[in-house]
């Protein structure tokens, strides 16, 4: 668990000292805990959500960054995007079976940053309402399928 705690200490640093753009951490939410921080989002200038405020969940386990954070949209505001349920799930592979130990909270922001980024049209995944009604609360249980433009997902 030391290394746990001195890699999350390490991220934590540099996500206050060198955020990636529009993307600030709570600082209340890592007062208690740091295995649980709260990232405030804005969206990027120019793009579909220029100006919206968002929040993302980070959950670390104790096999962290062996194993990838649990991350999710939280909040009164979840963007309303293709890959992006209604209840905050993410549908990226980074997140999952794409996860590496060399990856970081910060590189985990900016591929979120430019996923929303390169939206073009506001719409949730066309199996949300049956998804949100059936999965899991930690969407790292849903096995994800990546299939070109289209997210296929088996619960």
């Amino acid at each position: 668990m030391a290394s746990m705690q001195k890699r999350l200490q390490k991220e934590l640093l540099a996500l206050q000292n060198d955020p990636p753009p529009g993307m600030t951490l709570n600082e209340k939410s890592v007062q208690n805990t740091i295995t649980q921080w709260i990232v405030d989002m804005e969206g990027a200038s120019g793009t579909l959500y220029e100006g919206e405020k968002f929040q993302l969940l980070f959950k670390f386990s104790s096999r962290y960054p062996f194993d990838s954070p649990q991350v999710m949209f939280t909040g009164d505001n979840i963007p309303v995007h293709p890959h992006v349920y209604s209840n905050g799930h993410i549908c990226l592979s980074i997140l999952t079976e794409d996860w590496s130990p060399a990856l970081s909270v910060q590189s985990v922001c900016l591929s979120i940053i430019s996923m929303l980024s390169s939206c073009k049209e506001k719409r949730r995944p066309p199996d949300n309402s049956f998804y949100v009604r059936t999965c899991n609360k930690n969407p790292k249980k849903t096995k994800w399928w990546y299939h070109d433009q289209f997210i296929l997902m088996k619960i």
